[in-house]
């Protein structure tokens, strides 16, 4: 009370106010921000994942269900890790966007992707490789330099980035890069004619090969890469949950139930890949 007297000429109900105030703005100023996740990181949390379409990695299947090999060891980690999860099927672009913001805490992505390389913290065990090629019809020259895309139409899939890639692609004057919505009509494309080559990742367009004339398409590799987990920056616990992660799957892979870890060993790329995106 001789507080209140000395420093705030007011009655004691006006020094509870005071009180309260001040302690409102400490948990304004010391609490999470706004749209990250203020909990995730703890075991028994729900972590919200993102997955693309990337069959047969990734998927949604024809119940709207997540399905792929990268959704099934994700599953394996997260509950080995104490987390639930709760899958969020999204666009690669609108997946770049939530990693930014906070709105999902990981997505099941690639590693080295320059776009993100301020916003996440990539998994240190990398489960599932993946690999980019170039398709092109029996009869064409195989892409074995990256000069071969000179004076020719390239085929690519809209929201892809490859890695940076696509930039380059757009940025060449004596390149055409015309977009398809999805692997299978990438693959008519190409059929038609409409485009000399196709960037596409190897697992997907395997798992698609199966119309009519697909057996005239040839591939060349062009990029070998790496899978993560890719954790959002903008939730305070990402590195709790990326040690949670990278931890859960060793032990699983000591058990024998996910591949054995991967190394992360230069990866393969074509003569004449740009050096900025390798």
């Amino acid at each position: 009370m001789r507080i209140c007297q000395q420093f705030i000429p007011c009655s004691f109900p006006l020094a509870l106010a005071w009180i309260a105030f001040g302690l409102v703005v400490f948990s304004l100023l010391f609490s999470p921000a706004v749209g990250a996740s203020e909990d995730n990181g703890k075991p028994g949390d729900t972590v919200r994942v993102a997955y693309v379409e990337f069959p047969p990695v990734s998927y949604r299947n024809a119940r709207g269900e997540p399905a792929g090999e990268f959704v099934e060891i994700t599953r394996k980690v997260a509950e080995e890790a104490g987390f639930r999860v709760d899958f969020i099927y999204l666009p690669v672009a609108r997946t770049y966007l939530y990693l930014k913001n906070g709105h999902i805490d990981l997505w099941m992505g690639l590693t080295d992707i320059p776009a993100l390389e301020d916003d996440i913290l990539e998994s240190w065990t990398s489960p599932i490789p993946v690999d980019l090629s170039a398709w092109y019809l029996e009869g064409r020259p195989p892409l074995d330099h990256m000069d071969r895309l000179r004076n020719k139409t390239v085929i690519v899939i809209g929201g892809y980035t490859y890695a940076g890639l696509r930039d380059w692609l757009m940025s060449q004057v004596d390149i055409r890069v015309t977009e398809a919505p999805n692997h299978r009509s990438a693959l008519d494309m190409l059929k038609r004619n409409r485009g000399d080559y196709l960037l596409d990742y190897r697992q997907p367009v395997q798992m698609t090969l199966n119309g009519d004339g697909d057996e005239k398409i040839r591939e060349s590799e062009m990029r070998s890469r790496h899978s993560a987990w890719l954790f959002s920056l903008a939730n305070p616990r990402a590195a709790i949950l990326r040690e949670a992660f990278d931890d859960a799957y060793l032990r699983l892979a000591e058990r024998g139930e996910v591949p054995p870890p991967r190394h992360f060993r230069k990866t393969y790329v074509v003569p004449g890949f740009p050096e900025q995106y390798r």
